[in-house]
């Protein structure tokens, strides 16, 4: 175990000791299903549900909502112009979608 790992232990278990690790929520019961975060790493899974949590969404889960629901109009359409247009509109949020995941890694490294 290194150091860092005992420290991390020692500082849990003297809260406890305290008492402050009582009366926290969810306490006593089973973690929520959350299927999503095994797509994602943890640090990226508990971001994502502290800014859930605070009714705020990163702009790349925005842009997901906004490229399934531009699909699943595009779907709908027949060709022609409007089906065209539907298309590029979809591959334009696509674009945004993956530079927003691509800014958040290279944040996220550092």
């Amino acid at each position: 175990m290194s150091w860092l790992s005992r420290l991390a232990e020692r500082q849990i278990l003297k809260t406890q000791l305290k008492g402050g690790l009582q009366g926290l929520e969810g306490e006593g019961k089973p973690l929520p299903d959350r299927p999503g975060d095994a797509f994602v790493s943890a640090g990226d899974a508990a971001g994502f549900r502290i800014m859930a949590q605070a009714g705020v969404l990163p702009e790349e889960i925005t842009l997901k909502k906004q490229v399934q629901a531009q699909a699943a109009l595009l779907a709908t359409l027949p060709e022609g112009p409007e089906h065209r247009q539907a298309m590029a509109k979809l591959a334009e949020l696509q674009m945004r979608q993956a530079i927003a995941e691509e800014s958040r890694r290279r944040f996220l490294k550092g």
